[in-house]
């Protein structure tokens, strides 16, 4: 194996780690019969190119020891739920266990981006046990809707295609979709409460899952 091997190898066990955990959470809530929140997970380990991009975007020396200190998000998995609600206990369920650190939250749900993306990112470690040694391994973890994925895997395409050269007036259109987004999220909310009488997730003060 090159040391770009060994190096990716890590990230790649810690992503396995983080899916498993996500998924045995979502067998345990579906066999106790309070309906799996999740709807689907896609892992994400960046490649050896978009290591070097992003490496050279941020003026990241290109050493393992640099790359490992400032690029957090080489080891990623996307956590897509039915709503905000199961968002946020997803996260709080993961965060729960004794083995995951949680080292920063940036809640776009709570305060979207100026281009209207929503999302709860997480970062957390874990740790990876080598033959040798044990590894803490970054993992970003971002949780959103089916609305919220919707519209970023569409919003994705579009500047995709016209090369981040988006005309202002579809810029402000794809604003007014994601805020479009949200008030379905807010209806599905509101009618699933309606329904099954299910409450919001406990959040701590700062608007964040609680840990506890």
């Amino acid at each position: 194996m090159t040391d770009l091997d060994h190096f990716l190898m890590v990230y790649r066990f810690g992503l396995a780690e983080i899916k498993t955990k996500i998924e045995i959470l979502a067998e345990e809530l579906t066999h106790r019969g309070t309906g799996n929140p999740i709807e689907h997970v896609r892992p994400r380990l960046k490649t050896p190119a978009s290591i070097s991009a992003k490496a050279q975007r941020i003026g990241c020396p290109f050493t393992y020891a640099d790359l490992r200190q400032r690029i957090r998000d080489i080891a990623g998995i996307r956590v897509v739920c039915g709503f905000v609600s199961d968002v946020y206990t997803v996260a709080a369920m993961l965060t729960r266990q004794p083995d995951v650190e949680l080292v920063l939250t940036k809640d776009y749900i709570e305060k979207p981006k100026p281009n209207g993306y929503r999302s709860l990112h997480l970062l957390v470690e874990i740790p990876v046990f080598m033959s040798d040694r044990v590894v803490s391994v970054p993992v970003e973890v971002q949780l959103r809707t089916v609305a919220m994925d919707f519209w970023a895997s569409l919003e994705h395409k579009i500047y995709y295609k016209h090369s981040h050269q988006v005309p202002a007036r579809l810029r402000d259109e794809l604003t007014a979709a994601a805020e479009d987004a949200a008030r379905l999220d807010q209806r599905m909310e509101r009618l699933h409460r309606e329904i099954h009488g299910v409450g919001s997730p406990a959040r701590s003060s700062s608007g964040h899952p609680s840990a506890s």
